[in-house]
């Protein structure tokens, strides 16, 4: 490490700011929907292989064993639209009558409704892979990566581009940060951007102790500011981190006012609101903050119309509201 702390001043792992899901847990696309594509899809769409001697090829050129291969799609073309089951092809062949001669499976034991069911909300999800690759024999080398490695990539590039030129916060600036209470980490060994939480003593964390890390306001690149007693009054504090890319604010008293302050923050990529006071008037103000890629609005007043329009701000941002 660029740094030494003092012993009382722990090093946590990096934590997830997704915060709390949502009523219903997100479609596990290796967990429950290959397993369907495997018993029911595989046979016919899997990388070419050896049958009794004969070279047995994917039908209609559509591999369905690896995600980049989902994504490439068939010789007519893409199968698959995230955010979309009724454009996709790959669930509306499910759904035709079975005497159609695009009906899948042709052969076998049609999909049951439930699994219909699990197909069609894991691509309106977003049609997500999660560390599922499957298999890479083949793979072009200009193949589409699953939007997951895709967000990985561009999350590593602006990391790196985000501590370019910061220096490493002293010792004395984190010993006067142990005592506000916080928890610190480096996000890489060799970086100096931190991340910052109260996890051991979230409902001492007050505006003031938000306050107290002001002499490490350059480095925080990630706060966790979850549960705690903060009201928006802490805004003034937050807006003064330059270099603040991931913010959890949830289930805090903060509300729109916040929002007023946050709005100018050049770096903020990742916005967690679960279970705060904001609302739609809020929430626009986030409409010109270009940096942003997801915000959590889950349980907030924030109507559907607000996070439709908040969403049509900015294509790159993804928004969870419901």
């Amino acid at each position: 490490m660029s740094f030494s702390l003092s012993a009382h001043l722990r090093l946590i792992p990096l934590l997830s700011l997704a915060g709390v899901a949502p009523a219903s847990a997100a479609v596990d696309f290796e967990k429950q929907v290959l397993p369907i594509i495997d018993a029911k899809c595989m046979d016919c769409h899997k990388a070419p292989y050896e049958d009794n001697g004969r070279l047995k090829k994917p039908k209609a050129e559509l591999r369905l064993d690896a995600a980049w291969a989902i994504l490439h799609g068939s010789e007519n073309g893409k199968v698959l639209k995230p955010g979309d089951s009724k454009g996709s092809y790959l669930y509306e062949v499910t759904t035709l009558p079975e005497d159609d001669d695009m009906f899948m499976p042709p052969k076998g034991d049609p999909l049951t409704a439930e699994e219909k069911k699990l197909l069609k909300e894991w691509i309106d999800e977003g049609a997500k892979f999660g560390g599922w690759k499957g298999n890479l024999e083949g793979k072009p080398a200009d193949a589409e990566d699953s939007p997951e490695a895709q967000r990985e990539r561009e999350h590593e590039v602006f990391y790196t581009k985000l501590a370019e030129g910061v220096e490493p916060a002293s010792k004395e600036a984190l010993a006067k940060v142990q005592e506000a209470g916080a928890q610190v980490s480096q996000l890489k060994p060799d970086s100096p951007l931190l991340r910052v939480d109260f996890l051991t003593g979230v409902s001492a964390c007050t505006d003031e102790k938000v306050a107290a890390l002001m002499p490490i306001a350059g480095q925080i690149a990630q706060l966790d500011l979850a549960r705690t007693a903060i009201t928006d009054a802490t805004a003034a504090t937050l807006a003064k981190f330059p270099h603040l890319a991931r913010l959890d604010l949830r289930q805090t008293a903060v509300g729109d006012k916040t929002l007023e302050q946050l709005k100018d923050l050049k770096n903020l990529r990742t916005l967690n609101l679960f279970d705060t006071e904001v609302t739609d008037a809020g929430i626009k103000n986030l409409e010109k903050t270009t940096s942003l890629r997801e915000i959590y609005l889950y349980n907030t007043k924030v109507t559907a119309e607000g996070a439709k329009k908040l969403a049509a701000s900015n294509a790159k941002l993804i928004v969870s509201h419901k």
